[in-house]
């Protein structure tokens, strides 16, 4: 075998079944290897920045990482924004990146880049490939890094002319030694010190992350929060979150400083769950930026890096709380009539959810009221925009569909976000994936006008009104759409939108809905 077909073969031994690609002439290698090889299923992306949200959606919800082939280092400069929200979900992910052939790069080619500094932005592992006996014992450990807990980005640089050359199997018994490290155990002396705060100050709040917002650390918050009292509070921007109705509900915490802080205000006791100590995404002249700096009523019961399911289970033992907790009564949903704004287009969404879908979340002002009605909605798991790098839904939603074959993808995006990867409806259409899309086309950077009134600015000049107007000339999403393979429909009132979501669940294959907003 050469060295493309060993870095094949390990990837397949070690459980990797997917491989979202965007190759050129240096990766060909590897091309060919997955035909020679087959059991990885390779995923044509437009834009490589497209291959690295879908890596990310896929390993938020299968937990084990897909590949995103990535062409040089300009490729990787494509891909990068993703992967920066795939570190900080967490994702696991392996970037493998072509490189010119080792005795050409010396030669300073047009696509000669110095990769090494713009993968260590974004990896946690970091390896260039430096033989073609090397490959099969780096691919191994890239996909055993990207797997140990609590995951993250694995980068492999592969020279061209290694993926060609004779390579070596490796070592079985290296191989073997290079499982995925179980999670650090958590401090019983944390749980003792989180019981005590509990009981003695009220009203107390968890603060969730990571895998205490879905399966085993959902549940035993929930037990937590029903013996307590507590309230359970999730991080703005969270990997993967269950909630509907049945479930412990989830509040998120607001996203402006101010509100975040008079929030977090309100409780006598905070115990963090799988999360940093929460902070503001930028810092603003007077306003607050580390909500909980200073106070002594905050217990870490376990970091991202610790076993927070395990710990969560130990306090709601020391606790004596119930071994399940009672269901949370949903309030009923309100019905959505009339022109369109986001509140309505919140309930009609929550009324629309099937049971056990995925909806990817990645509109920012427009998507603010779903959070309202979230837990009254059918069960369901929520992906949210980690890192704060906007335009990943689609390629998130990529991922999430081959991640849960079956299940149908709500996507509710932007349309500022969505102009950024347009190109992940071919991709949907190619693949025949249950993605339906709602793009809230509010024809403005939103958040931006926000910001603007937020800073006392009221009526902006000329070019700042410009800069944050998407309206001149507005984008006919569904042309776009359709340019891409991809059939919808454009909606104006509330009714029409739950017209058009029961039409678009329906369908065996992508659907986009461009919802007019004010």
């Amino acid at each position: 075998m050469n060295g493309a077909e060993r870095l094949v073969e390990t990837a397949l031994r070690a459980g990797v079944r997917f491989c979202f690609a965007n190759p050129g002439t240096t990766e060909l290698p590897l091309v060919r290897a997955l035909d020679a090889l087959p059991g990885i299923r390779a995923v044509l992306c437009l834009h490589e920045n497209v291959c690295s949200a879908a890596a990310d959606g896929y390993g938020r919800l299968a937990g084990v990482p897909a590949l995103a082939l990535l062409h040089l280092g300009p490729g990787l400069a494509n891909a990068l924004a993703n992967l920066h929200n795939a570190r900080r979900a967490r994702s696991p992910v392996v970037a493998v990146v072509g490189d010119h052939a080792s005795w050409h790069l010396s030669a300073d080619a047009p696509l000669t880049m110095d990769i090494e500094p713009v993968a260590g932005a974004v990896s946690k592992f970091l390896r260039r490939v430096s033989s073609p006996d090397r490959i099969a014992h780096d691919t191994a450990e890239a996909i055993a890094a990207a797997r140990e807990h609590p995951g993250g980005v694995a980068t492999l640089i592969v020279p061209f002319d290694h993926q060609l050359a004779p390579a070596a199997a490796a070592d079985p018994v290296q191989l073997a030694a290079l499982r995925p490290r179980a999670p650090a155990t958590f401090d019983v002396a944390a749980v003792e010190r989180a019981a005590r705060l509990l009981t003695s100050c009220r009203p107390a709040c968890l603060f969730l992350g990571g895998r205490s917002l879905f399966g085993r650390g959902l549940q035993a918050a929930g037990r937590i929060a029903a013996v307590c009292g507590a309230t359970l509070v999730g991080e703005v921007g969270f990997a993967r979150l269950e909630i509907g109705r049945g479930l412990p509900r989830v509040v998120r915490l607001p996203y402006f400083p101010e509100q975040a802080q008079s929030f977090l205000d309100r409780f006598a006791a905070v115990v963090l769950c799988g999360a940093p100590a929460p902070v503001s995404f930028f810092g603003y002249p007077d306003q607050p930026s580390r909500y909980l700096s200073g106070r002594r009523d905050v217990v870490a019961l376990a970091g991202p890096e610790d076993d927070v399911e395990s710990a969560l289970e130990a306090l709601a033992d020391t606790l004596s709380a119930p071994a399940a907790a009672a269901p949370a009564e949903a309030e009923p949903l309100p019905p959505a009539v009339g022109p369109l704004d986001v509140e309505k287009l919140g309930i009609a969404v929550a009324r629309a959810l099937p049971e056990g879908c995925v909806l990817v979340l990645t509109a920012v002002s427009s998507a603010h009221p779903f959070h309202r009605f979230a837990a009254s909605a059918a069960p369901h798991s929520e992906l949210a925009l980690t890192g704060g790098a906007i335009g990943e839904g689609g390629g998130l939603a990529i991922g999430a569909a081959l991640a849960r074959p079956g299940t149908r993808v709500i996507h509710v995006e932007a349309d500022g976000s969505a102009a950024y990867l347009p190109q992940a409806f071919w991709t949907q259409a190619r693949e025949g994936l249950a993605v339906t899309t709602v793009i809230c086309a509010n024809r403005a950077y939103r958040i931006l006008q926000i910001e603007l009134a937020r800073a006392g600015l009221q009526r902006p000049g000329g070019q700042t009104a410009a800069l944050t107007d998407l309206g001149s000339p507005p984008i006919d999403w569904i042309a776009v759409a359709r340019g891409f393979g991809v059939q919808g429909e454009r909606v104006h009132t509330a009714e029409e939108l739950a017209s058009a979501l029961t039409r678009g669940l329906a369908i065996d294959g992508p659907y986009v809905i461009e919802a007019l907003l004010p």
